[in-house]
Formats: C-alpha cells, structure tokens, sequence
C-alpha cells in the first residue's frame, strides 16, 4: 500500500544494487506483516464506530492517526535506519509495532476512543519505520531496469497480507455476540459493553504482538547479514527542493492521491455494503468481502508485474485509473450486487498504481533518489487526509455513494499524471 523512505537508501548511485538475494523472502514477509496490519483498520472502524456512536468523520480519524504517522515519523524513521542499518532497524520497527499492540489493552479497559487511536498512531510508527528497510531493499535487489515489475511484485505479499488478515479480522473482531448497541445504553453500562465488545480487538492485537515478538527475534540473529552496508547522510526534510521538478512534484501529489482514496474505499466498504439498496449485509459478512478489494489488488499486482515489463507504465497508469472511475460511476449508480461488487472490484485497478507512481516520479533523481522517496513516503499522509474529507462528505450528504466522489477526482489526476509521464524522464 505504501513505499518507505528511501532515504535510508544506500549511497551508491541509482543503478547500482545489493548482491544479497538471501534477503529477498526476508523482504517479502515484512511486505506481508505490514500489508495486513494496515487493512486490518477496515475491520475496527465499523467496530469503534458502533462502540463509541461515532458519525463518518470521526469514525474516519483511525486513518487519520495512523496515516498521519507517515509524516511525522517518516523522515526520522529513515535517519534512525541510516544510523543503525538496515536489519536493526527492522527490529526497532517491529517492537514499536508490538508496543502498539500492547496499548489496546488500555484502550479497551478505559474503554475510551482517544486511547485508540494514540495506539493505532504508535502501531503506525513501527509500520512507517519497518517501510523504510523493506522498500529500498527490494528497489535495490535487482537491476535497476527491472525495478518497476520487482517492486510491483514485492506488493503482491502486501496484498496478500491485506486480503488474509481482514478475513480472520471480521472473524474475531466483527462477531460480537451481544443483543443491545452502544446507542441503546448510558453510564457504567455502556462503558462495561465497550470494554467487554472491544476485548475481540483486544485479543486479536495481542496474537499479533506475539507474532510480531518472534520475528523481531528471528531478524535480530541476522542482524549482521547485509556485508558492506552504507548510507548517505542527509539533514532537515531532504528532497523537498525536488517538489520544483514537474515530474517529481506531479508524482508527490499523485501518492498521496492514490493512497487517500484507496484507504477511503476501503475504510467505508463495510458501511457501504450494510446498506438495504447495496447489499443489506450483516457487518461480519461485509467484514468478510474486504478480503475481496484487497485481493484484487494480490491478484493485479502478480499479472502487473508481468505486463509491466511490456507495456508502457504511464499508459496503464493512465488506464486503471480510467478502470477505477468507471466501477465508481456504475457501484453509485447501481443497486444490489452490481453496486457492491463493482466497488469491490476497485481494488484490482488500484494494484499497479502505488509502485508505478513512484518509480516514475524517481526517474532519474540519481543520487538523489533516496531523499526524493523520503518525501513521496510523506505523501502517503494523504491516507490521512483523503478519507476524513470522504467522511465529511458522507455525513454532510447523508450519501456514501455522493461521498465516493472524491477519490474519483483522486484517480482522475493520477490518470493525468500516466499520461504526462508516459514518455521516459
């Protein structure tokens, strides 16, 4: 879903890479742990929304603290991995990752939503850091000619991760077995309903950090595998003078676009299938269908990274995107099934957008490619930004299907941008 700052990159030029292909499968599995801990933010928003009595925009601000971590932590978390390498790094990601997990037991027995989020916000930190080792790696696994298919590939485990955990995620956290809602009760009651109705999220976070406690172990034995490490160093928010390139800049605004409005799909699928004229699910069974958007984009990304290496990139750049507004236009205008599916199906046009943007927008930055992904990584804020907006526009209007337009409008500039960027830098 999201690319690290590559300013944790090494210092060699863009066209040289590291010889260590034991590294990859590591890669991967970071790709994954980290891919399905972010969606599964689809899952806890109908949750929280229901525990608390919360309306779009403030259901919307689990996305916005744990997007925002992006661009607060971003930049410093590729320093810290310039200071400690690449491996420890991993490490020190993954124990914040654990630690955020751990504070959902406080923010379950308070039973208070601002405890929530400052969780998810520090969970967020850990994922932001554990991007910035996994994205430069696998950019730098390879030749740099194959770097648009190997990174699209490497976001295929993303994907994966995105469509198991939110499957098990409404299992655990969507089948609450309780016969009142939140609006029903008042006082010590409705705080003993949050505090036994969220102790679902509760366990489902503490199996993670267990999980994640091991593997933070295992990269720890290996800490010393990548020989000949080095990385250039760089001070302040480096890069952001490359917003005055066209390309460079266009391509900013494009991230932070298409992971606003991917989130935002996401974040509402719930919701939205639960609707009479869409589907009338139950919240578990729509819970269960995320697994499909984000599957799409598994299934995408595997054939992407093979058409990639014969298609132009800006062209079917410009095209998906094209795709995605088309599906939006038919789910809103249609009922039942079709609208359902449909906005499903976004999740398959949305699978090249994220690698392809970004390895456009570099095109030869040269040795200044790690400062310029440093920066494209804090537009990832835009995960933050767009869906809250979206949630606005859906209580403003009363209208989910109104709401959608705005990352309809999101696609639209991204298919301008595959078409500006269609020609090599």
């Amino acid at each position: 879903m999201a690319l690290a700052p590559g300013a944790a990159g090494p210092s060699e030029s863009n066209d040289s890479h590291i010889d260590a292909p034991q590294l990859q499968l590591f890669v991967m599995g970071l790709f994954f742990i980290f891919g399905g801990i972010t969606s599964l933010n689809d899952v806890i928003i109908p949750k929280l929304k229901e525990l608390f009595t919360l309306n779009y925009t403030q259901a919307m601000l689990v996305q916005f603290c744990f997007f925002t971590a992006y661009a607060v932590i971003g930049i410093p978390g590729a320093r810290l991995v310039k200071k400690i390498g690449y491996m420890r790094g991993a490490v020190a990601g993954l124990l914040t990752m654990m630690a955020g997990c751990l504070l959902f037991i406080p923010a379950s027995q308070t039973a208070t939503y601002g405890v929530f989020l400052l969780a998810l916000f520090v969970l967020a930190s850990g994922v932001v850091i554990v991007q910035v080792v996994s994205n430069p790696l696998i950019s730098l696994l390879g030749k740099p000619a194959t770097a648009h298919s190997r990174l699209t590939f490497a976001q295929a485990f993303n994907s994966l991760g995105t469509t198991v955990f939110p499957i098990f995620g409404s299992i655990l956290i969507l089948g609450g077995l309780a016969t009142v809602t939140a609006d029903q009760l008042s006082g010590v009651e409705l705080d003993a309903y949050r505090t036994a109705e969220s102790q679902a999220i509760v366990n489902g976070y503490l199996g993670i950090a267990a999980a994640l406690a091991v593997v933070a172990g295992v990269v720890w034995m290996f800490r010393n595998a990548l020989k000949g490490e080095k990385h250039e160093a760089s001070e302040g928010l480096a890069g952001l003078d490359l917003l005055k390139r066209p390309r460079f800049g266009f391509g900013a605004l494009c991230i932070f676009l298409y992971v606003g409005a991917e989130v935002a799909i996401g974040s509402l699928i719930v919701n939205y299938l639960m609707q009479d004229h869409v589907m009338g699910l139950e919240e578990q069974s729509a819970g269960k269908l995320i697994a499909l958007y984000w599957g799409g984009a598994m299934v995408g990304r595997f054939i992407g990274s093979a058409v990639l290496r014969f298609v132009s990139p800006g062209k079917l750049l410009a095209a998906v995107a094209v795709g995605a507004i088309l599906l939006l236009i038919t789910s809103t205008q249609t009922s039942g099934e079709v609208a359902g599916y449909t906005l499903l199906s976004v999740g398959l046009t949305n699978a090249i957008m994220f690698p392809t943007i970004f390895t456009l927008a570099c095109e030869k930055l040269g040795s200044r490619a790690a400062d310029g992904s440093g920066i494209i990584n804090v537009a990832i804020v835009g995960g933050a930004v767009i869906p809250l907006l979206t949630g606005v526009i859906a209580d403003l209007t009363s209208s989910l299907a109104i709401a959608f337009v705005l990352p309809m409008a999101c696609y639209a500039v991204i298919a301008a941008f595959g078409i500006y960027a269609r020609k090599p830098a």
